[in-house]
C-alpha cells in the first residue's frame, strides 16, 4: 500500500515537474538576480546617493514645492512628480519620483509609462542625476519574475499557478526523498561520490540532495510569492498570525476635514517637519505629492509611510493627515501593530531574504538559485531513466535470439 502511494506521488511530482519546469527556472532565476538590487545599485549610483553640500548645520532644506519646481524646470518631463524618498540622514540626497501607470496598457512597457528615480541636493535643488527605472535592468528582471512582462491584473496568475504547483512539488519531494532506513538514510543527506563515476548517479545526487536541503527555504519563499498572486493567500496569511482576525484594519474612514482653502506651498512641509519630530531615528520617509495621474488612482486619505531600518521595510509606521491644513490625523507605529499586520508588513523582506540583512539575502540567492537548478536535474533524471527503459527490450530481444 505504501509503496503504491509512493509510486503515485512519483508520477505526480514528475509530471508536475515536467509541465512546469521552464516557469520555475525563470522565476527561480529572475528572483536569484533580483536579491541583491540594491546593494548593486548602491554601488554604481554612490556618488549620487550623498549631495556633496557643506556647512549644512547653517542651512535650510528647500520647501519641497520649491524642490518640485526645480525638478521640473530641469528635467523638462509633461509629467508631475509622483512622491519623495526624504532621508533623515540630511548628508542623503533626497530621491523623487515620476511614475505613471496606465491601467489599459496588456504589456510591461505600455502598462509601465514612466518610472524614473531623480537624486537632487535638497539644500541648492540641483539634480545630480536621473535614471529610468522603466527600462532599468532590475526592474524588467523584477516584472518578468512578477509577471513575464505582461499585464499585472492577470500576468501574476501565470508565475503564480506555476508556483503554487512548485509548492506542491517541494512537498511531494521531500516524501520521495524520505529514506525507508537508517543505512538509506545515510546517503541522502550528503554526497558520497568517492567511488562514483557515473555522471547520472552525480545529477541524481544534486537534484536529490540539494533539493532536500533548499525545500524548507523555498516553501518559504515561494508561500510569499503567492502572497502576491493570490488575495487568499494574503488573507490565510493575516487570518493565521494575527490570531483569527478576519478583517485588516481599515483607516479609511480618517480623511481630510480641514477646508482647501487652508491647503498652501507649506502644507507638506509642515507633514514633513512632524514625521521627522516623531521619527528622527528612521532611515526614510515618503510623502505623495498629491497630483493626478493617468491611472487615476485615489487615496482614501493623505497618509505618510515611514521606512525604519535601510536594509528592510518590515519595520515601518504610517500617519494620516489632513492634506489641507498639514496637522497630524493618526499615527500607527510598528509596536502598535498586530502580529499579522507585522507579518504582512515583512512580506515582501522575507521573499527577498532581506529580512535579517545581507546573511538572509545570501540564502535566499543561493536556495533560488537551487530551485532554478532543480527542473533542469530533474528532466536528466527522467531522460536518462527514458532511455534506459527504451534500450532495455532491444536488450532482451538479444538475449531471447
Amino acid at each position: 500500500m505504501k509503496g503504491n502511494v509512493k509510486k503515485l506521488i512519483g508520477k505526480l511530482h514528475l509530471w508536475l515537474g515536467l509541465s512546469t519546469g521552464l516557469v520555475v527556472f525563470i522565476v527561480s532565476i529572475t528572483g536569484a538576480l533580483y536579491v541583491f538590487k540594491d546593494e548593486v545599485q548602491t554601488m554604481l549610483r554612490k556618488e549620487y546617493l550623498h549631495h556633496g553640500e557643506t556647512g549644512i548645520s547653517h542651512k535650510s532644506i528647500l520647501p519641497l514645492r520649491e524642490l518640485e519646481k526645480r525638478i521640473n524646470r530641469q528635467t523638462g518631463e509633461t509629467y508631475p512628480l509622483h512622491w519623495v524618498d526624504a532621508p533623515l540622514d540630511k548628508t542623503r540626497s533626497y530621491q523623487f519620483y515620476y511614475y505613471e501607470s496606465d491601467p489599459k496598457g496588456w504589456h510591461y512597457f505600455n502598462e509601465l509609462v514612466m518610472y524614473k528615480t531623480v537624486y537632487v541636493n535638497p539644500y541648492t535643488g540641483k539634480v545630480l542625476a536621473v535614471f529610468d527605472e522603466k527600462n532599468g535592468f532590475f526592474n524588467i528582471v523584477k516584472f518578468i519574475h512578477w509577471s513575464f512582462l505582461l499585464k499585472s491584473e492577470w500576468g501574476t496568475y501565470l508565475t503564480g499557478i506555476p508556483t503554487l504547483i512548485f509548492v506542491v512539488m517541494l512537498i511531494t519531494g521531500i516524501i520521495l526523498w524520505w529514506p525507508k532506513n537508517k543505512s538509506a538514510r545515510k546517503q541522502r543527506f550528503w554526497f558520497n561520490w568517492k567511488n562514483v563515476k557515473n555522471w547520472k548517479r552525480k545529477n541524481y545526487d544534486l537534484h536529490n540532495i540539494l533539493g532536500f536541503y533548499a525545500s524548507f527555504v523555498a516553501l518559504i519563499i515561494a508561500i510569499t510569492g503567492l502572497f502576491y498572486a493570490f488575495f487568499t493567500v494574503q488573507s490565510l496569511m493575516y487570518f493565521v498570525f494575527s490570531g483569527g482576525q478576519t478583517t485588516y484594519p481599515d483607516f479609511s474612514h480618517i480623511t481630510t476635514k480641514a477646508p482647501a482653502s487652508l491647503r498652501s506651498a507649506g502644507t507638506l512641509d509642515k507633514v514633513a517637519a512632524k514625521v521627522e519630530e516623531l521619527y528622527p531615528t528612521a532611515w526614510h520617509y515618503s510623502i505623495d505629492l498629491g497630483h493626478p495621474h493617468i491611472d487615476d488612482h485615489e487615496h482614501p486619505n493623505f497618509s505618510v509611510y515611514v521606512k525604519e531600518l535601510s536594509y528592510s521595510y518590515h519595520v515601518s509606521h504610517n500617519l494620516i493627515f489632513d492634506e489641507n491644513s498639514g496637522e497630524l490625523l493618526h499615527n500607527r507605529p510598528h509596536a502598535d501593530k498586530n502580529f499579522g499586520e507585522k507579518v504582512v508588513s515583512a512580506n515582501y523582506d522575507i521573499h527577498v531574504g532581506s529580512i535579517f540583512g545581507i546573511w538572509t539575502k545570501c540564502l535566499a540567492f543561493l536556495v533560488s538559485l537551487i530551485c532554478a537548478s532543480l527542473p533542469v536535474t530533474g528532466f536528466l533524471v527522467w531522460r536518462g531513466r527514458r532511455k534506459k527503459e527504451s534500450k532495455t527490450p532491444a536488450r532482451a530481444r538479444m538475449v531471447t535470439a
